[in-house]
Formats: structure tokens, sequence, C-alpha cells
């Protein structure tokens, strides 16, 4: 939602759009593996709380970049340390929650990503209306400070009794389902950040419309996606799989992404629903995946094994916003779209053997 004003204050190219869209993807990168080993060894209220209040502080610093280069290192250091909350949150469900509830657990853990979207698409335009970038990342990082400050009071401390052996995060880490589900899992991402990411520069680019009514567009997205991980979970939660659930949903995707291409041209009182559907299913996949990694590693490396299959998703996620952006600017939206469906088709693929085991 703010790829257009930003592209206006530091005149940017899409291209140059899809490098900011990568900037948080390379920070967690390189830290979410880390943060997942401190949740394991110093506890979750511990690394949720010191990487929310690191990420507060970047994007404040954000709010006042005073060129490109700046905007992206510090967007880029938000990212490395906001990604504590991936591992800390999981792992978190992992010790509180029987087999049996964790879908469901995880599902609502995960509506935190559309109900922050939601809250976004409602705030950020008029805030950027009155005061550009600048009053949306200060509001940004001021709810990142608040949910340093609520996790720090309310996640439970690590039980000084629980004993991790250093030799079983190299099992965790060797083990070759956990390498397929986290590959398999990670190129869904690609249909999201065509959507989510860019939904809202097409629609204005595209299509005339305003920012603040592209914002509502996507803010639909995040309402379907609320629902949609809620459901999954408790999908898988019933069927006693993770990963079969996961591949329907990878097929949803597929065909969502091929009408949003079909439509990418047509009139928008069909676009848009289009386009609202295939954002919302493009985000319901990401607790199944969350809890089939936990699960995998067992309780005690949960924070490691959430943190490597979230590694591989920020590769992914370094690498869709630039390819994406890079289509978009050789072939246009529609080839860009049609393009993004293939990903979530070779995920499904790739997580068969999983779903026979």
């Amino acid at each position: 939602m703010l790829a257009p004003v930003l592209r206006d204050e530091y005149s940017l190219s899409v291209g140059e759009i899809g490098v900011v869209l990568a900037t948080v993807w390379v920070g967690s990168l390189a830290t979410l593996l880390p943060w997942g080993l401190a949740a394991d060894r110093f506890g979750e209220r511990v690394a949720l709380a010191l990487g929310l209040a690191g990420s507060a502080a970047c994007l404040f610093g954000a709010a006042y970049a005073p060129n490109f280069g700046a905007l992206l290192g510090l967007l880029t250091l938000a990212g490395a340390s906001g990604s504590s909350v991936n591992s800390a949150s999981g792992r978190a469900v992992m010790q509180w929650f029987d087999p049996d509830e964790r879908g469901l657990a995880l599902g609502i853990r995960q509506t935190s990503v559309p109900v922050g979207g939601l809250v976004a698409a409602l705030a950020v335009p008029g805030l950027v209306a009155a005061g550009g970038s600048e009053r949306a990342f200060l509001f940004l990082g001021g709810l990142c400070a608040v949910g340093a400050l609520v996790g720090a009071i309310v996640l439970r401390g690590r039980d000084v009794t629980d004993g991790i052996e250093p030799d079983t995060v190299g099992r965790t880490l060797r083990d070759g389902r956990l390498w397929r589900l986290s590959f398999g899992s990670g190129i869904y991402l690609y249909a999201q950040v065509a959507v989510i990411g860019f939904g809202v520069l097409f629609l204005v680019d595209e299509h005339r419309f305003s920012t603040q009514s592209a914002a509502l567009v996507l803010g639909g997205s995040q309402v379907l996606a609320i629902v949609f991980r809620i459901g999954a979970g408790r999908w898988s939660d019933l069927v006693g799989s993770r990963v079969d659930p996961l591949r329907r949903v990878g097929l949803a995707v597929t065909a969502a992404m091929v009408l949003t291409a079909a439509l990418a041209g047509g009139p928008v009182w069909l676009l848009v629903p289009a386009l609202t559907l295939a954002g919302g299913l493009s985000m319901a996949w990401n607790g199944l995946s969350f809890v089939a990694a936990a699960e995998l590693a067992g309780t005690v490396r949960s924070g490691a094994a959430i943190g490597f299959q979230q590694t591989v998703l920020s590769g992914v996620g370094v690498a869709a916003p630039v390819l994406f952006a890079a289509t978009v600017s050789i072939w246009g939206w529609t080839a860009a779209f049609a393009l993004s469906a293939l990903f979530p088709l070779l995920g499904w693929w790739a997580l068969r053997p999983l779903g026979v085991r």
C-alpha cells in the first residue's frame, strides 16, 4: 500500500519498487534461523520482545530516511529484527497446544498477518494523504512497539528445566522431509507477493484506482485470508494431516491466479472479485506449513525447524518481487500473473511424497 507514494517520493521504477518489497525478506533471510535457535535456547518471550522492539526502531528511522539507499537499509534491518516473531510465536503454539489443536491454533496465530494487512489497508492511505510515507512508517513502527510490549508481558517465560541437546540442531536441519516441505511450501509465496505486494500498484496504474480504493480491495483479501487460515488449520486437525490440505490449497491458488491473469485487462466488476479471492487464497497456506515444519522436528527443536522453513521462504521472498517486477516491465501484468500461477502448482507437485507418507 506504500508502493505508489514511495514511487513518487523517491522517483522509483516498478523494478525498484520490487527491490523495496524484497528488502524485508533480505533481512529475515539472514536472521530467521538464529532467531529460531534463540527461541529454543532462551524462550519465546525474550526472542519476540527484542525482535519486535528492534523492528519498531528501524521503522521509526525509515520514516525519516534521507534517500533511497537509507530506506533500503532500514527496511532490511526492520525485517531482520521483526522476523523473531515467526519462530517465537510458532514455538509457543507447539508448547501450549496438543497435536489435535495445533492446526487451529496456528491458523489463529497466522491471522495476525492478514489482520495487520487489514489494519494497514484501512489506515495507511489516510496517513499517506495527510503526511506521506513518514506518518505511515511511524504508525507501523508504533504497532511493532506495542507488539513487543504485549509479548513481553503475556508470553510465558522459558522453563529452566527444558534440556536441549546441541546435536539435535544438526539432525533437525539435515532432515530431507524438512527440506522438501520448506521448498514446496516456500514457492507458494510467489503468488502471494504478486497479488499482495503489487495489487495496489496494478489497480492504480492499469485501472486508474485511487490508492485508497485499491487498498480496500487488498483489505478484502485480508478478510478472506483470516477466514481461510483459520479454516485450513481446523481442516488439518480434522483430517489428521497438514500436507494434504496444504497441497489442495496450492491447486486453489493456481486456479485463482489463472483467473486473475485472464481478467487482468478485463472489466473491473469481474477483476476485483477475482483479485480479492486470489489474494485471500494466496495467504491461506502459511499456518499449515508452520505447524508441519514444527511437528517434523518435535517440540524441543520447533523453533529451529520453523526458523529454517521461514529462511527458505525468505529466499523466495527476496527473488519473487524482483522477478515479478521484471516480468511486468517486459511482458506486462497479464503475463506476470499467469507466470505466478505456475509456482504453487510446482509446490503442489514437490509436496506429493510427503502427502503419501
